[in-house]
């Protein structure tokens, strides 16, 4: 029997409610920590350069949750092998599924890097940017893309953490990242004149800290991924399930993100202060959704685990138990929009820029009265990725799409700034009506497997 440290966590047994609860808080401090830092970009941006510069870093935004979204949820897939593994107590398999990610890792960040930054202006241009915050619209997301390799280093490191059931130790690191990101954007925009690359930059540097030292952690306490002879070898059988998890995850996020593309397009075609509101609102209600991202996130490696182990009514118990939490979450956040939500604009635009604060406050008011739809994408579409249906992502992703997509062609078109509010909460509504009945299948689908007694491991349940 192979020894394990206190620090991973078997979700296969025990309380599902204190088991999400115990997993999801770290994820969701992490991400809190994430967002913050990502605020404090855009606050810094905004309040020391101007509201073009704010617009300029804020035009980028589609774009990049394309391509960190890709990347994301790339590493979130490849990593899902490795969560049933070791729920299965096949620690063998859970090595080499670990080591045949790392290489599929390697190689996605390298070509993926190539690709983007060949096509970046030309996205740019397409997206209808404003001319007067082209140029350092460029400047920033072609800093941020060049750091892709890094992108992939953490989240890839974290997410075989997370499969393991471990989710304090990347929030650990991402705490330090953060600290460290907000010392250098101060550094960068107030003594060295650096601009919108002094953030860009920022990011970069502290992403490429928290992912060596979840490399050096790792290494270092996870004997259980030590490996034996022949369990490093890339594995084409290994490498094939990888793929089939991790590919369909990513182009999940990056299709989501097409529709944004397309909705952010029609914002900039409003003009600066739009871009400004919008850039201003959307930071505002990452930082809101946080806890839907954490319980998402836990449901995947939950539902892994669980999955592995073949204990279903624990998949469904805990669904339920982490949709509950969701709602009651979602209807605080919305009361507390009603009062302050006129305010919070405020952290990144002076005061009076009374028209960007107004838009602003619209958009949290129309988004935040959704986030209960936003509850159901993201913990039943998390779980039926961690229950092993990589293609029920792909296509709740473009459900999403066409409903953004819809707004951003017609609906921005004929009624404006409202409409590009009430994007993503359509998006989130269709693809409710996708992953709702699909969940319903998939746990038929399972049962009807796991009475074929059928292997796990081929992840072809569709």
């Amino acid at each position: 029997m192979e020894k394990r440290k206190a620090s991973i966590t078997d979700m296969t047994c025990g309380s599902p409610l204190k088991l999400i609860l115990a997993f999801a808080i770290p994820m969701l401090i992490g991400t809190l920590f994430q967002q913050f830092y990502s605020m404090v970009d855009t606050v810094m941006v905004g309040k020391y350069l101007g509201v073009n510069s704010l617009a300029a870093v804020g035009s980028t935004g589609a774009i990049f949750f394309m391509v960190n979204g890709f990347v994301i949820g790339n590493t979130a897939g490849f990593a899902i092998p490795v969560a049933q593994k070791f729920g299965a107590k096949d620690y063998k398999e859970m090595r080499k599924f670990t080591m045949n990610a790392v290489y599929m890792g390697i190689f996605f960040s390298v070509v993926l890097t190539a690709v983007v930054c060949l096509f970046t202006k030309t996205i740019l241009i397409v997206t209808n940017t404003p001319t007067e915050i082209m140029d350092d619209a460029y400047i920033y997301i072609i800093i941020v893309f060049a750091g892709i390799p890094v992108m992939y280093l953490y989240n890839l490191t974290a997410s075989i953490i997370r499969a393991l059931g471990d989710s304090k130790t990347p929030l650990y690191f991402l705490v330090v990242a953060a600290l460290l990101n907000i010392v250098l954007d101060f550094v960068s925009i107030k003594f060295m004149g650096l601009g919108v690359a002094g953030p860009a930059y920022a990011t970069v540097v502290s992403q490429l800290v928290s992912g060596i030292l979840c490399v050096v952690y790792m290494v270092k306490k996870f004997h259980i991924l030590k490996l034996e002879p022949g369990e490093g070898a890339l594995s084409m059988s290994h490498v094939k399930v990888v793929l089939s998890m991790g590919i369909p995850m990513g182009l999940q996020y990056s299709i989501t993100a097409i529709g944004s593309v397309i909705l952010q397009a029609a914002v900039n075609g409003l003009g600066a202060v739009t871009v400004a509101a919008v850039t201003a609102g959307s930071k505002i209600s990452s930082f809101c959704v946080a806890v839907t991202d954490a319980l998402g996130a836990t449901m995947a490696t939950y539902c892994g685990q669980n999955v592995g182990a073949g204990k279903l009514d624990r998949v469904k118990e805990g669904v339920r138990v982490a949709t509950i939490i969701g709602l009651i979450y979602a209807a605080l956040v919305f009361i507390f929009m009603i009062f302050i939500g006129g305010e919070l604009p405020k952290l990144f635009v002076d005061a009076s820029k009374s028209d960007v604060i107004s838009q602003a406050r619209l958009f949290l008011l129309c988004n935040s009265g959704f986030y209960f739809a936003l509850i159901f994408v993201n913990v039943w579409r998390n779980s039926i990725q961690g229950m092993g249906f990589p293609m029920f992502a792909i296509l709740s992703g473009v459900c999403e799409m066409f409903a953004r997509g819809i707004v951003g062609f017609v609906g921005v078109k004929y009624f404006g700034f409202v409409a590009a509010c009430m994007g993503s909460p359509l998006a989130w509504i269709v693809a409710d009506m996708f992953l709702i009945p699909g969940f319903m299948y998939c746990i038929r689908r399972l049962r009807k497997v796991f009475a074929e007694r059928e292997p796990v491991e081929t992840l072809k349940y569709e």
